[in-house]
């Protein structure tokens, strides 16, 4: 059947398109090997030795404070240390979960067969248990990227960001509600493969599995709750509340990283939404080139395109999620002259420039209206 995607390319082209897409895959897996395997097991090194020194720094941090009274307190000393343990402890959150937790639970590096390093086996330091994400994450979205009703990361439930979404007056919330997303972001993930709808109306089978789901979410709430906000805090003893703050302070930078790091991957302007009849029928090409148009790519160096989790190279990622992250620089170059060779439509740019008019976005779908789809 001819395609119904926004693209001047016929069926055959957009096969032979998917054909040389499969050759850099296959090209990728057949190279794979030790310098793949050194660096994860680098960044996992890096990871935890950051958060070890961070959770020390914050610790350390008290033996200034003005209460103990000995010789050496200093209060800007104190500011200073407690500040730069909550910047590490949330730099090594980031690196978990970005570089390391996503792609591990994608299987990029499951050809190891090292037994921790695996998607079978790996437990994130994030609320979302691991099994509810890969497969709301892995499953879903990866799945029906950017189709409406179909993929549910799409605004989240919580933002309009496509003109083809109704607007409903809560939407004038948008901004509001973006912010309150960003900021608790871990916990919207944890919960976005519950269907609270279905904890109280639908059939048996329906509402048992939401309320196991949600049930598994409380589980590794309650666990995460206790590692940041209560065993490490109570370590301090009475000076509990400053270990607490810088705990929390180094979540909400780290969620707040997340958020601007995956909403600039799906939807700064140029992105495409699509509607569940466009994807009837769907082949693999036809597959590949709507990954390509519902993902956005961010200009950086290599310190922030490991801090991202290499989904600055989002276009590469979701042509190809189970390649090792660190192939996407390799592989960017390549898969961008393929678009332009075929004519297909290669979105990257500046943090500044994703992030900016991805707000945009968000502000303008606050009212009825708005006209944010790319031009075909």
């Amino acid at each position: 059947m001819p395609t119904s995607l926004p693209v001047k390319l016929n069926d055959a082209e957009i096969e032979e398109f998917a054909k040389e897409v499969d050759e850099i895959y296959e090209e990728v897996k057949a190279s794979l090997g030790s310098r793949d395997e050194r660096y994860i097991k680098r960044q996992i090194r890096i990871e935890r030795t950051i958060s070890l020194v961070a959770r020390w720094t914050i610790m350390g941090s008290l033996a200034f404070l003005p209460s103990w009274g000995h010789a050496y307190v200093n209060e800007k000393v104190f500011y200073v240390l407690i500040g730069l343990g909550t910047f590490l402890l949330a730099l090594s959150k980031i690196l978990e979960n970005m570089e390391i937790g996503h792609n591990v639970l994608h299987g990029q590096w499951d050809w190891m067969r090292d037994p921790e390093i695996n998607s079978t086996v790996w437990e994130w330091d994030h609320a979302c248990p691991a099994d509810q994400w890969k497969h709301s994450h892995n499953v879903v979205h990866h799945t029906w990227a950017n189709v409406l009703g179909k993929d549910y990361d799409v605004g989240y439930g919580v933002v309009r960001i496509s003109d083809q979404q109704r607007w409903r007056p809560r939407y004038l919330l948008n901004p509001i509600l973006n912010i309150v997303l960003a900021v608790n972001f871990e916990w919207g993930i944890g919960i976005h493969d519950v269907n609270l709808k279905r904890l109280f109306i639908g059939n048996e089978e329906q509402l048992s599995r939401n309320r196991t789901l949600l049930k598994l979410f409380w589980k590794k709430a309650i666990r995460q709750c206790l590692k940041d906000y209560i065993v490490w805090p109570a370590l301090a003893g009475p000076f509990f509340a400053y270990v607490l703050l810088a705990n929390i302070s180094a979540n909400i930078l780290r969620n707040l990283w997340t958020n601007v790091i995956i909403f600039c991957g799906h939807f700064p302007a140029g992105v495409y939404v699509f509607k569940k009849t466009d994807v009837e029928g769907e082949t693999r090409g036809q597959w590949y080139v709507r990954q390509l148009l519902g993902s956005c790519n961010i200009k950086g160096g290599k310190l922030f395109h490991i801090l991202t989790g290499q989904l600055s190279h989002q276009i590469e990622h979701h042509l190809f999620p189970d390649m090792p992250s660190n192939r996407y620089p390799e592989v960017a170059p390549r898969v961008q002259a393929l678009c332009a060779r075929y004519g297909l439509p290669y979105n990257t740019g500046s943090l500044f420039r994703q992030y900016g008019t991805t707000t945009w976005k968000i502000w303008r779908l606050a009212f009825p209206g708005g006209n944010t789809s790319p031009a075909v």
